[in-house]
């Protein structure tokens, strides 16, 4: 069955252009999960999907190569925007938009906040640590532990901020952020 069948051509039309609007902006707007353009489309096209695609069915859809259309199923799979399916008799992968946004921003934020905080703190502690020693072997200069004290002050407030980071994401991982801000509103 066609999902528009049974609706007039006016409201078919008026109907596509409002998911067209849609998937242009949501386009638009995938830089800030680090996809490309053409990607959130296809991620919009999911969206508005009435059941799971094929890479095929995709590329039909788009006009773009298969090859095009498993590269960006590959991206958002990683970033778990999409999810493969399984239907009875399906002799190919079946894909389908993950539709809670908000487990979306989640996982993507909570991955890549995460990458950033142990990258960071990693390089902190180390140079953290680098200072210490330096100043252990010569502390008695005092322009040299001046200048090395305020560079491990910097460094701790930086790790305090990463510390609060850290919690931050574990509250987007538990899903406790939603008990301070709840999806809906009161």
């Amino acid at each position: 069955m066609h999902p528009f069948e049974g609706i007039s051509e006016q409201h078919t039309q008026t109907i596509m252009k409002a998911r067209k609007r849609v998937i242009e902006a949501i386009g638009k707007n995938m830089g800030l999960y680090g996809v490309t353009l053409s990607v959130g489309h296809l991620y919009g096209m999911l969206f508005f999907s009435e059941k799971p695609m094929t890479l095929d069915e995709m590329g039909k859809e788009m006009e773009m190569s298969k090859t095009s259309m498993s590269t960006g199923v590959r991206m958002l799979l990683d970033l778990k925007m999409v999810h493969r399916v399984w239907e009875k008799g399906a002799r190919k992968d079946l894909y389908e938009a993950e539709s809670d946004w908000h487990q979306t921003f989640a996982d993507y934020f909570a991955i890549e906040w995460r990458t950033a905080v142990e990258a960071n703190v990693h390089a902190l502690n180390r140079s953290a640590g680098e200072l210490r020693r330096l100043l252990e072997e010569h502390g008695g200069d005092e322009a040299l532990a001046s200048a090395v004290s305020k560079d491990l002050e910097k460094i701790e407030s930086a790790l305090s901020y990463y510390d609060w980071l850290d919690r931050l994401i574990d509250t987007l991982e538990s899903g406790k952020i939603y008990d301070l801000v709840p999806k809906e509103k009161p």
